[in-house]
């Protein structure tokens, strides 16, 4: 039985479906941060000093990093109390250490790295001690020792990173560092005699976790839209910048549709419905990890096809451009199997046609390269308005 001090450290009732001010705020950072990537990004399209891929795995390990942390918060907010003085407090360290983060991506593998790799495990096992000595071990003791052993496992690899001097050796420590750490995360940070921490669907607040997974995506579309504001606002507006920048706004409205078309708006209920909530919720998140990272690329896209939609199209600019929409097709395919336990075919003929596609988009000009992505985002838009016109609506259902 929880002691009243635990309780206090739970949700209840009155706060399990809120998102507080606070978390909302924490946002704000997370915003920053996805511009400061997508900014990378298109540096490393357009300027090449970095390369293309190298400049893409780099991006990618620092987004990494920052999802964890902002992925572990949510986690932890939906079953605790974020109205609780010692969660406040939590989330004001992340907020601070997440914007320090931030700061340092732009040259996060240079001149910065020490910085980024230190304040990851400063605030990654600074919180978890804080927490656990703030809150006398409540409400369970034996999480903060399950957490601290994966973040010793990976917490001298992001250090010893950050000081070398060689890239090449920085990314492959990082990368094994960031491995450690989702695949603690994945299964529930085991830990040899403790197990790994289970929690119960009474213990998350579904609706509080779905909000949260909605409105970081929202984030993203948010980024998006900064991009192309930022983009059109620098550019001549000639009528093919203005037609990528309508392009690219038609692009952004057809991803918001497919995301929200009944599963993304469904998410708590069908927490609420599975069997095992935990893997379910864990689930979500790298479903939605997935799909953020494919519209920051897609923003990236945007970008490049704004500022120059007509001459030669980089063969490396399909990355962005088509394959940022096949990646978040990717990661909301994923989420329609893990709500309704199917995944529509429409969806599939998407990916397929991007796919496809590929080989003869790299001898079109760029807008006309936004243009089939954009067309194939329709074509899976409106074959989920077919859906629900033919099929009465449909109730989650978990495979898990």
């Amino acid at each position: 039985m929880r002691s009243t001090s635990d309780v206090r450290l739970l949700r209840d009732d009155a706060t399990r479906q809120r998102a507080t001010f606070l978390e909302l705020f924490l946002d704000l950072v997370f915003v920053f941060a996805l511009t400061r990537i997508s900014a990378r990004l298109i540096v490393d399209f357009t300027d090449g000093h970095r390369g293309v891929y190298a400049g893409l795995g780099q991006a990618l390990l620092l987004f990494l990093a920052l999802w964890a942390i902002w992925s572990v918060t949510v986690w932890s907010t939906s079953w605790l109390d974020p109205d609780a003085p010692i969660i406040q407090t939590v989330i004001i360290m992340t907020l601070v250490g997440a914007m320090t983060m931030a700061v340092a991506v732009p040259d996060g593998f240079g001149a910065r790295a020490s910085l980024f790799a230190i304040t990851l495990v400063t605030l990654q096992i600074g919180r978890v001690v804080y927490f656990h000595l703030a809150g006398h071990g409540r409400p369970d003791p034996h999480q903060s020792i399950r957490i601290l052993f994966w973040l010793g496992l990976s917490a001298p690899l992001w250090v010893i990173g950050g000081l070398v001097n060689d890239g090449t050796a920085r990314g492959a420590l990082w990368t094994v560092a960031v491995l450690i750490d989702y695949t603690g995360l994945f299964l529930g940070w085991p830990t040899p005699r403790l197990g790994a921490r289970r929690i119960g669907v009474r213990m998350i607040a579904a609706e509080h976790l779905a909000e949260r997974y909605q409105q970081f995506l929202l984030i993203a579309l948010g980024e998006a839209i900064f991009v192309i504001g930022l983009a059109f606002s620098g550019s001549e507006f000639d009528t093919d910048q203005t037609g990528g920048f309508v392009l690219a706004l038609a692009t952004t409205v057809l991803l918001w549709r497919i995301y929200f078309h009944v599963a993304g708006g469904v998410l708590g209920t069908a927490v609420d419905r599975s069997r095992d909530p935990a893997r379910l919720a864990t689930g979500m998140a790298f479903a939605h990890m997935v799909m953020i990272a494919g519209i920051v690329l897609t923003g990236v896209g945007f970008e490049l096809f704004i500022t120059e939609p007509l001459g030669h199209l980089p063969a490396a600019w399909l990355i962005a451009i088509l394959g940022g929409p096949a990646l978040f097709l990717i990661g909301r395919s994923t989420l329609e199997y893990q709500v309704f336990a199917r995944v529509s075919r429409s969806r599939l003929a998407g990916l397929l046609a991007l796919g496809l596609l590929t080989p003869a988009a790299a001898h079109l000009q760029p807008l006309t390269a936004g243009a089939v992505a954009a067309v194939v985002l329709l074509g899976v838009a409106g074959a989920d308005t077919r859906r629900a016109r033919r099929h009465p609506p449909e109730t989650p259902s978990p495979p898990f």
